[in-house]
């Protein structure tokens, strides 16, 4: 019987026979939960503006502003659903892709800080539709003059709100970041804690990029990017102190 050869050993040519492989069972797999939600796209998309529609006065509604709107709208939501509810799947692709390539030391590493990550993943998207989102609507709508009638056009409302999710989302991964450079030896606990006030001023700094242009935005992201980087510093402190036992 003909055993596979190394992964290291692998012509490239073999490396992208295997990588499409997981590429295509991705992909496939996105497409049928596209299909299989679309029918509950609309109603998907009543359930993202309902953070708006509870702060928007009686008079006033959501309004489309193309013609092609009411149809992409909810069309570009759906794929965005498909795409979160596929990622568990999507990183166990990549796990199965690199898993050949590592050492046992890394793959009991590896598999944790995967599963870490798409679950702080979610955590973010949730924390912003939950928690943020409608802090900020409630800001933005009660602050608007009184001549003024807000409505929002559905593709700019989602725009924001995807917008939105993926800057928390990413920003929820800073403790896995964190215990990356740590694992890897790039920066020690020492090292992040002679930098903290800095680390913290930066993250007031990216926040005010990457949010709306007002404070509560700010404060909203800047806060928890800087109690994650604290959690991802508590557990790298904790695989140091592992190491030097273990020395």
């Amino acid at each position: 019987m003909e055993q596979t050869p190394p992964f290291e050993e692998m012509p490239l040519t073999k490396h992208l026979i295997i990588l499409r492989r997981h590429l295509f069972k991705i992909v496939g797999l996105i497409i049928v939960l596209f299909f299989c939600l679309l029918p509950f796209a609309n109603k998907t998309y009543q359930m993202m503006s309902e953070p708006l529609r509870a702060q928007l006065p009686v008079s006033s509604s959501m309004i489309a502003t193309d013609v092609t709107a009411t149809f992409m709208a909810p069309f570009k939501l759906n794929f965005f659903i498909a795409l979160m509810l596929a990622m568990p799947f999507i990183i166990y692709q990549i796990w199965a892709f690199v898993k050949p390539a590592l050492y046992e030391k890394e793959k009991s590493l590896a598999l944790p800080l995967l599963l870490g990550s798409i679950s702080l993943f979610y955590a973010g998207i949730a924390f912003a539709y939950f928690v943020a989102l409608p802090s900020i609507l409630h800001f933005f709508i009660s602050v608007s003059p009184e001549t003024v009638a807000p409505m929002t056009d559905i593709n700019s409302y989602l725009s924001f709100c995807l917008k939105l999710f993926l800057v928390f989302g990413l920003t929820f991964e800073i403790p896995v970041i964190t215990l990356l450079l740590i694992i890897i030896g790039l920066v020690s606990t020492q090292q992040l804690i002679e930098k903290r006030r800095f680390i913290i001023v930066g993250c007031f700094f990216v926040a005010m990029f990457v949010t709306p242009p007002d404070a509560l935005s700010m404060i909203m992201l800047a806060v928890p990017m800087w109690l994650l980087f604290e959690i991802g510093l508590f557990l790298g402190k904790l695989i140091e102190k592992k190491r030097e036992a273990d020395a």
